[in-house]
């Protein structure tokens, strides 16, 4: 588990809130990243677009469509900020397959604080718009009345683990998939030349990985959706 630990850049190993790190290099890196797919490829705004204006573009039309059917038209004026948070999370995920690279989105610390952000970000936009009718999102109307309390409960505590599951989902997902690619890596170098079978499943893993890091960039942002769903439309 040692590709997991969080190292300073430069001299010591004390790790400070302002020391740069392994974390800090590789979601600037994966910054750098999005601004190149959505700054650098666009610039000529071509007509007939070249594949990184086409990538952009194709990936732009297909989180706003996301936006429009899972949370509504009025909630296409959030879009900016979901596309950033999708954007942000694939790169990060992506990169971190890069033999000897870092991946931040396996580490809570990133996941939790990107998953608080949205928590605190929608429950506050909900309260702003709604006031106190935003908490009919914890009354079910259609429960027989008896339940309406309990049920109540139960709606408010898996309100509040909302970050938890959103964070814990990202997180250990990309850290399950490097351990395991680790251990495969471990078996090629023990067997040496023999090591045909894990090197096979090393590659298979590898393609696995990168699906496995769109899909959860794009769960992350559904999850995103859903809850600001909940926000502009706190009805059941």
């Amino acid at each position: 588990m040692d590709q997991f630990l969080v190292k300073p850049l430069f001299g010591g190993d004390a790790v400070h809130w302002y020391t740069p790190t392994n974390v800090t290099l590789w979601m600037g890196l994966a910054v750098v990243a999005v601004s190149l797919l959505l700054v650098y490829t666009t610039r000529g705004r071509a007509i007939i677009p070249n594949r990184g204006q086409s990538v952009a573009e194709l990936t732009y039309g297909f989180i706003y469509k996301m936006v429009e059917d899972v949370a509504g038209r009025d909630a296409v004026r959030f879009f900016p900020y979901i596309m950033t948070l999708f954007l942000f999370i694939m790169f990060a995920n992506v990169l971190g397959l890069i033999p000897f690279a870092f991946t931040p989105t396996a580490h809570f610390a990133v996941t939790g604080v990107m998953a608080l952000a949205v928590f605190i970000s929608v429950t506050a936009l909900g309260l702003i718009l709604h006031g106190t009718a935003f908490l009919r999102l914890f009354w079910i109307d259609a429960a027989p009345l008896a339940l309406r309390p309990v049920l109540a409960i139960i709606e408010l505590i898996s309100y509040f683990m909302r970050p938890v599951s959103h964070s814990i989902r990202l997180a250990g997902a990309m850290m399950a998939g490097h351990a395991v690619a680790k251990v495969f890596a471990g078996f090629a170098g023990a067997l040496g030349v023999g090591a045909v079978v894990p090197i096979v499943a090393m590659t298979a893993l590898y393609g696995l990985e990168l699906l496995v890091a769109l899909i959860q960039a794009y769960v992350f942002t559904v999850l995103t959706c859903v809850y600001l769903k909940d926000a502009l439309h706190p009805h059941h």
